[in-house]
């Protein structure tokens, strides 16, 4: 009995001895397992209205947007007719962002209120527009810099190539597409999502 008791006893503490012993080990965290913090969403900047007051893009939660870099003297501007149309026409899903830019050609010199009343004269707009702003360059506004940067919005790497590009960006203010300035705003089915424009279609591929 004494012997056995002894063995047990024996046994345990080699048990003991050899976990202590043995360094700990750490699993390897699985790659597929690890939390990876979601993409910002548009919804994050606040920008300055065409006529300087503060607007929180957190305002259009909801709806698609259709965000385009702008200019008055440009071969693509009369797209501003299309872009209008699609707001009026798909406003309850799409709602189209206009940011002004003189980064091209120098084709936007105006002021504020010379683009307001050029929009509005000539084109009619109605869809919200911004203050002028760069999107290119090393002033490049904040909210482009996230636009056109694939490490911070998840899912685009490009930046405005010319006047009239554009993103489109989700309900949840995830940004999923990229369209250069050819590209015709009412060429997609804004309602089910923006799609390429096809070898057949009436796109204008004027220059500038």
């Amino acid at each position: 009995m004494k012997k056995s008791i002894f063995l047990t006893l024996a046994s345990a503490t080699a048990a003991v001895a050899f976990i202590a012993a043995k360094p700990a080990q750490l699993f390897p965290m699985n790659n597929s397992s690890e939390t990876v913090a979601a993409p910002a969403s548009v919804y994050d900047f606040t920008v300055k209205s065409i006529d300087g007051k503060d607007v929180k893009l957190s305002q259009y939660k909801g709806k698609k947007l259709l965000i385009v870099n702008t200019a008055s003297e440009c071969g693509y501007t009369p797209q501003y007719k299309d872009l209008e149309e699609l707001y009026k026409k798909h406003g309850d899903k799409v709602t189209v962002l206009g940011f002004p830019a003189n980064n091209f050609g120098g084709q936007e010199p105006g002021t504020e209120a010379q683009i307001a009343t050029f929009c509005e004269k000539n084109y009619g707009v109605t869809f919200p527009l911004f203050s002028k702003i760069s999107v290119q360059g090393a002033d490049t506004a904040p909210l482009y810099k996230f636009l056109a940067d694939k490490k911070q919005n998840g899912a685009v790497d490009s930046a405005p190539s010319w006047n009239f590009c554009k993103y489109l960006v989700d309900e949840n203010g995830h940004v999923v597409k990229f369209y250069k300035a050819d590209v015709k705003p009412l060429s997609p089915e804004p309602a089910g999502g923006y799609r390429e424009v096809g070898p057949h279609s009436s796109v204008s591929r004027t220059s500038c």
